[in-house]
């Protein structure tokens, strides 16, 4: 790996290089995380006033995933140098030596182009244009702007990441009230906690390729407060629908359960001193079947309301 003009590594591909298979292109496009989006969106599909046809809505989710997918791989072409150095990621396409850099570029950028097309030719320009913001806001705002610059990148990053429902959401109305809003909200303040418990997992790595997360930046201990408050307000956030009546006591019983339990390991975290490793692990994954349950619950409890 030889050092580039503009600071970044190059990776230098191996001798038996191929174009990549299917599986790589599909690595390329994180598809755990895909799987998040295409649920959120799909859940902002279902909450939305209005009727989609059945083919349209299939159609609609295929965009938004690939348009996730696309705004991953421009992620991975960016960040191939530090993937290559740190545990999580060196097995990603890239820093294996299975896709070039180039080929990840060009993937991520046709990808996008093509999903944000076809949105605005099957659907709707509304959910079209808010489909290409989040794809910039990811791959440029996020990934080359924010996430080597500050601590506050996840914080300020995390709007991509809430925004599928909101596309969703005008994929199948164009009557918009606070609703897909408080879905966004919901996301938005999920991010921090969620991001920085992976965080305090990794500090030896993000110190070691420069990435400015809050543990190593501002320290363990102001990472775990921040994620104690980022919970508490996330509390709030996740019962709004119910405060706002868009859902109902299904609803609520299931979040008030969930978020005992978030709720709980953060403290628990805050309070783990240096043994830190077990309950940021429980943290993170909870946070995630957090988010699901969430969001699988607001359909569930509409259909029961109605």
């Amino acid at each position: 790996m030889a050092g580039a003009s503009d600071g970044k590594a190059v990776i230098a591909l191996p001798a038996d290089y191929d174009a990549g298979s299917a599986g790589d292109y599909l690595a390329l496009m994180k598809p755990r995380v895909m799987s998040l989006v295409i649920f959120t969106a799909g859940v902002g599909l279902a909450m939305a006033p209005g009727n989609l046809h059945p083919v349209l809505t299939i159609a609609a989710l295929i965009m938004i995933a690939l348009g996730a997918g696309g705004s991953a791989a421009i992620n991975m072409w960016f960040d191939a140098d530090i993937d290559s150095q740190m545990s999580r990621t060196q097995a990603r396409p890239i820093p294996a030596g299975k896709i070039s850099a180039e080929s990840a570029l060009n993937f991520g950028l046709w990808t996008s182009g093509i999903a944000v097309l076809s949105l605005a030719v099957l659907i709707n320009y509304t959910s079209a244009a808010l489909l290409a913001f989040t794809i910039f806001f990811y791959g440029v705002i996020y990934t080359i702007w924010l996430k080597r610059r500050t601590p506050q990148n996840i914080v300020i990053g995390g709007a991509a990441g809430a925004l599928p429902p909101v596309v969703g959401w005008a994929a199948v109305s164009s009557v918009w009230t606070i609703e897909p809003w408080l879905y966004f909200l919901i996301i938005f303040v999920w991010t921090p906690p969620h991001f920085w418990a992976l965080a305090l997992l990794k500090e030896q790595e993000y110190g070691a390729v420069k990435i400015p997360m809050l543990p190593n930046t501002h320290g363990v201990a102001t990472t775990k407060l921040q994620i104690i408050m980022y919970s508490v307000v996330l509390v709030a956030a996740s019962l709004s629908p119910a405060y706002f009546g868009f859902s109902g006591t299904v609803y609520l019983a299931g979040v008030v359960a969930m978020n005992i339990g978030f709720l709980g390991l953060a403290i628990w975290l805050g309070l783990s001193g240096q043994a830190i490793q077990r309950p940021a692990k429980w943290l993170f994954a909870f946070s995630i079947a957090y988010l699901f349950v969430l969001f699988a619950l607001l359909p569930i409890d509409r259909s029961l309301m109605s």
